[in-house]
Parts: structure tokens; sequence; C-alpha cells
């Protein structure tokens, strides 16, 4: 018989919010990044979509790329200061 492993807490609070926000994620299969990331997931209409899909091609992009500049130009780094 294979003795278990304790649980860990589902939810548990980080002592140290921005490390942890920093940390790569232990089970990725893909190599860590120049910068650290996170994966966002929203919901869009299908003409929405397919909008973005035409303008990242006609510029010459990914999707991917062309929605990831979008916060960085909305949200600019001077607007983090004081939390």
């Amino acid at each position: 018989m294979i003795a278990r492993l304790p649980k860990r807490g589902f939810a548990a609070r980080p002592g140290d919010p921005d490390a942890w926000t920093r940390a790569p994620d232990p089970t990725s299969a893909r190599p860590p990044l120049a910068e650290f990331s996170a994966r966002l997931t929203f919901d869009l209409t299908p003409a929405m979509r397919g909008r973005i899909k035409v303008e990242a091609f006609r510029r010459g992009l990914t999707v991917a790329d062309m929605v990831s500049d979008l916060p960085g130009r909305e949200i600019p780094d001077d607007n983090v200061s004081a939390r």
C-alpha cells in the first residue's frame, strides 16, 4: 500500500504576496520567460473575437502578442505607485 501525503489547504494565503505573484508556476512545462506572466481568461462575443483576429493578422502579430500589449497601454506603470 502507498502512503498518502498530507493534504494541503486549498487556498492558503501567501506570507509575501509580491513574491507569490512573481513566483514561476512549478507545474509549467514551458521554459521560464524573461518576465513573469499570468494567464487571464475573459469572455468575448464571437464577433469581437473575429475582429481581434483580423486586426492581429493585418498588423502581422499573433492575437496573444496584440492582446498582451493592451494592459500596458491602458494601465501605465506610474499608476501602480501606492496601494
